[in-house]
């Protein structure tokens, strides 16, 4: 009775513990993801594309969709030079209503991400790309690089 009693502790403990560490993971997940995105919206600001696109993994597989559907990091980098093509089109961006959705695998892990919110844009002029309000999902992978978005659909 005494080493039923002895097991059950341990587990216990082992099962608390596992899930402590599991929270933790998920807030720090959270908060990176959040960071990166606050990163991101600074580099707009700035007028800095490349320094936004840090936060898309660096592959031929990153996907942004928008009016079209655009494939790889270069080609989703093209066409943000090319729709805001100075400071005043980029304007100043803010994020609004994020929410992060930790999707952890069968074995507990989290390797990806999905987050919805909104964007607004203040700018005062307008290039190829003329929303300056819409709504966003994003995958994000954790990789060896962090945390990156792998896709992109925003409208």
């Amino acid at each position: 009775m005494r080493r039923i009693l002895l097991l059950f502790l341990l587990l216990s403990c082992i099962s608390g513990r596992y899930t402590s560490v599991a929270q933790s993971t998920q807030s720090a997940d959270e908060a990176a993801i959040r960071t990166a995105m606050a990163a991101q919206a600074a580099a707009w600001n700035r007028a800095d594309i490349p320094a936004f696109m840090q936060a898309y993994e660096n592959s031929p597989a990153t996907t942004l969709i928008g009016s079209t559907v655009r494939k790889g990091y270069e080609p989703i980098l093209e066409r943000y030079r090319a729709a805001y093509a100075n400071a005043g089109q980029m304007g100043t961006l803010g994020f609004s209503n994020i929410e992060v959705r930790l999707l952890p695998a069968s074995c507990g892990a989290t390797e990806y991400a999905v987050v919805t919110g909104n964007f607004h844009l203040e700018r005062t002029q307008k290039g190829t790309a003329t929303k300056d309000d819409g709504i966003f999902s994003l995958v994000w992978r954790k990789g060896p690089q962090g945390w990156k978005i792998v896709l992109d659909h925003t409208s």
